[in-house]
């Protein structure tokens, strides 16, 4: 396949806006549509728990706007499919534009329902299309650097590993209709623990067993989680805790902290361009890029995967989907 890719990214709110900022810096693909249902969506201000970064809304001047993704799908000749809308529309929108021939990167949480998940993955073979998911924290560099630490043993073996991720409760884009259809969203087990979910099985593989307890929340019965992962027969400790139950403008907040043999490791978003390493003597100071480069990077990554026609390990669809199981483990 030829570069740039033809991409359009199809629902402009924030995460739309946010993989079209980097769409736009790309040299392997070109914004070439955009889909909203709203016309009004590329002049509202980008708006979101975190800073993803920003665009020039006049780059979008020759970027052809469609409300309907049938006809953009009609009208354009396309490579590549970013679906950002509301997750109860991934399974729909993504299925329409592999059946166009059309590669697909879809905003996390893949699919609620496994059986979505499972079909799409089933037509993206039968199309020999591709599907990528963007879980962001497995390209974020405080994130990759502990995985580099992990993998290499630099420290010895992991012996203890909590992730955390808060934030207030969602008040922009469509989260008010969320809270007017309790439970459709998934809610922070699926939308915000995601990520930390997700980052653990890539990091560690399956747990054998999760011990887990949710509290509701407006969104739904699981908006704060606290879980234990245990791995049998390995000294190590895994916990991950996290929600959204808080007033709506608590500052959002994610790290990890892992004990190694000979050193501990600890991170925040509050600091996102320091990683600190201490043993009983010192503490290191590591500097990081950006962590707003993970979405870049990601969007990077599964473009090249399309190009060189190579799986697309680091997102794939079939790994996302063990995580949407995953997940649901942690509500049984």
């Amino acid at each position: 396949m030829k570069y740039p890719l033809r991409t359009a990214v199809v629902g402009f709110g924030f995460m739309g806006k946010t993989h079209a900022a980097n769409i736009l810096r790309s040299d392997v693909m070109t914004l070439s549509a955009i889909v909203d249902r709203s016309p009004d969506a590329i002049g509202q201000a980008m708006s979101g728990n975190l800073d993803t970064g920003s665009f020039d809304p006049e780059a979008l001047s020759s970027v052809r706007q469609y409300t309907d993704w049938e006809e953009c799908l009609e009208k354009e000749s396309l490579d590549l499919a970013y679906i950002c809308v509301h997750t109860s529309k991934h399974c729909e929108m993504s299925m329409k534009a592999l059946r166009k021939g059309l590669h697909v990167f879809i905003e996390k949480p893949f699919v609620l329902d496994v059986a979505e998940g499972e079909a799409l993955i089933e037509e993206a073979r039968r199309q020999q299309r591709k599907i990528g998911v963007a879980h962001v924290v497995r390209f974020m560099p405080a994130y990759v650097r502990l995985m580099e630490l992990y993998r290499q043993e630099t420290y010895g073996a992991l012996k203890f590993l909590s992730l955390t991720r808060f934030s207030g409760i969602p008040h922009w884009g469509e989260w008010e209709k969320r809270r007017q259809d309790f439970g459709s969203s998934g809610g922070a087990l699926f939308d915000l623990l995601i990520h930390d979910i997700d980052y653990l099985h890539y990091l560690l593989g399956k747990p054998d067993r999760i011990e887990s307890r949710c509290l509701p929340g407006v969104l739904s019965l699981h908006d704060y989680v606290s879980a234990f992962w245990h791995y049998e027969g390995r000294d190590r400790m895994v916990k991950v805790e996290g929600g959204n139950t808080f007033h709506a403008r608590l500052p959002f907040e994610a790290g990890f902290r892992a004990m190694f043999e000979r050193a501990s490791v600890t991170w925040s978003s509050g600091k996102a361009r320091e990683l600190y390493v201490a043993d009983d003597a010192s503490l290191q100071t590591i500097a990081l890029d950006d962590a707003g480069e993970g979405y870049r990077d990601e969007g990077a990554y599964f473009a090249r995967c399309v190009l060189n026609d190579t799986y697309p390990e680091a997102c794939s669809a079939e790994s996302s989907l063990e995580t949407v199981r995953l997940c649901h483990q942690h509500i049984r």
